[in-house]
């Protein structure tokens, strides 16, 4: 009651108002019915019969009814505006702040196709089509059959595909059953950054250089473009060039020749120049394609070449000392690696001033290795430095799936019988597992500069 009273006083006017609209109702209800004794025994007492005073009794009760259903329609409408209006204040509120404060992340790129550039770590049976097909056991875990890559199954660059909604990528070299509607594999293995020089059937590497590889894209999209060409639903559309994804992973070979070229001399340092001018051929080739329409790059910097289980077999047992870090790798070999990472980072810095239209994400696979190595055991894998499909024992090494005479005997390099329990599949490549736990954490940006996923490479970033 004292809630309505102090209401009463407040709205006094606008409860005159309704009093004063309801004609049935007598002026003062309350002072009729409460307010005064004389009015009380009016109620009780003649002259009034008894149906008489029941009907008045009756007629202001349900006045005093309409009344109160009056004050409390009036107090609630009240009540429900002020409400409202404060909802729709905090609701301002909250979207001013939300403007200001909260930045919504890019939307994901989409791309319609990837064009793959690299050695045997991203090569989907270029090398195989040209010169030697890979045979059984390289392809036995995933695809049952050998299909020219370099492992027991797929390729990091076939789980992006997969993560980006797309087919595994086609070699550009394969002339059968290729399909290039989204997209095209460039990268053959055994390719390096510089041209080679020896013969591949001659102990080489694959003529097939990073040159080339930019070369071949060049003519391949301009036979795409061209009027003349029959369109075709293995042919990628002319918008799948601009807004495609050019993904580069080379140059592991060229740190192997530079350490032959130093006859495994372990000082890094002697090789830094010849390391400039790799760098410089990479981030010149980048510019190309760059001149050709691609916008969205991400370039991964090269492996820890020190902890390949294949070198391992040849180093001296025992090592001298301090000749291998704490995880069984070979210091100088790795700091070769991280030279040329360090350059390469440098470069990719330098080109984002230079290609301010474009993304370039820098991709620490050799952090993302290294840590897979370091942490095996927690990961689920067995001795990083054990090979599963080869025969490497007493000094005698026979390769993957090969057969060799070894003082009249024939013995052949087997696969083991859980490829997926190991890192390296063959002493230089990675087994399906360990790409698959490679590619899942590098596709979601941990190892990337700058830290976006892939999905998202296509964003320009301010600075890094």
């Amino acid at each position: 009651m004292w809630m309505f009273s102090q209401y009463i006083n407040h709205r006094g006017g606008d409860f005159q108002q309704l009093l004063a609209s309801e004609a049935s109702l007598p002026a003062s209800p309350f002072s009729s019915i409460i307010s005064s004794s004389s009015s009380s025994a009016r109620l009780f007492h003649p002259p009034f019969s008894g149906r008489t005073m029941a009907t008045e009794v009756l007629n202001h009760l349900r006045t005093l009814l309409v009344v109160l259903l009056l004050l409390v329609s009036c107090v609630f409408g009240d009540a429900v505006k002020r409400a409202d209006a404060e909802r729709k204040a905090e609701k301002g509120s909250n979207t001013i702040s939300s403007k200001r404060r909260v930045k919504r992340p890019p939307k994901q790129c989409r791309f319609p196709a990837i064009y793959n550039f690299g050695d045997s770590n991203s090569d989907t049976g270029g090398i195989s089509a040209v010169f030697y097909p890979i045979t059984m056991p390289y392809g036995q875990t995933y695809y049952g059959k050998a299909v020219g890559r370099a492992s027991d199954g797929r390729l990091m660059v076939d789980f992006f595909a997969e993560h980006l909604g797309l087919p595994h990528l086609s070699a550009y070299l394969n002339s059968v059953g290729a399909n290039y509607h989204h997209g095209a594999n460039f990268a053959t293995g055994s390719a390096t950054i510089r041209m080679p020089n020896k013969p591949f059937l001659q102990g080489g590497r694959s003529p097939f250089n990073l040159q080339i590889q930019v070369a071949q894209i060049m003519q391949f999209k301009e036979r795409v473009l061209d009027p003349g060409t029959e369109s075709s639903a293995r042919l990628p559309k002319p918008e799948t060039f601009p807004k495609g994804l050019y993904m580069i992973d080379i140059g592991q070979n060229d740190l192997a020749d530079l350490l032959k070229d130093m006859d495994f001399t372990m000082d890094y340092k002697m090789a830094i120049p010849a390391i400039r001018i790799l760098i410089g051929q990479l981030a010149y080739q980048i510019q190309n394609l760059h001149f050709q329409g691609g916008r969205a790059f991400w370039v991964h910097n090269t492996g820890p070449i020190g902890c390949l289980p294949y070198t391992l077999t040849w180093v001296h047992k025992p090592p001298p000392p301090g000749y291998l870090d704490e995880h069984g790798c070979i210091k100088e070999q790795n700091e070769l690696a991280k030279e040329f990472n360090r350059q390469l980072k440098d470069e990719i810095m330098s080109l984002r001033q230079n290609l301010s239209d474009a993304t370039i994400i820098y991709v620490d696979v050799y952090a993302a290795k290294y840590g897979l190595i370091s942490d095996a055991k927690n990961q689920g894998f067995g001795p990083p430095a054990e090979i599963c499909c080869g025969y490497y024992k007493s000094d005698i090494r026979v390769t993957c799936g090969n057969w060799q005479k070894i003082n009249g005997t024939d013995i052949y390099g087997p696969p083991c019988a859980n490829p997926s329990s190991l890192i390296s599949w063959d002493g230089v490549h990675y087994t399906e597992a360990a790409n698959n736990w490679l590619a899942t954490r590098i596709l979601y940006g941990t190892f990337s500069d700058p830290p976006i996923p892939m999905t998202q490479a296509c964003h320009r970033q301010q600075k890094t």
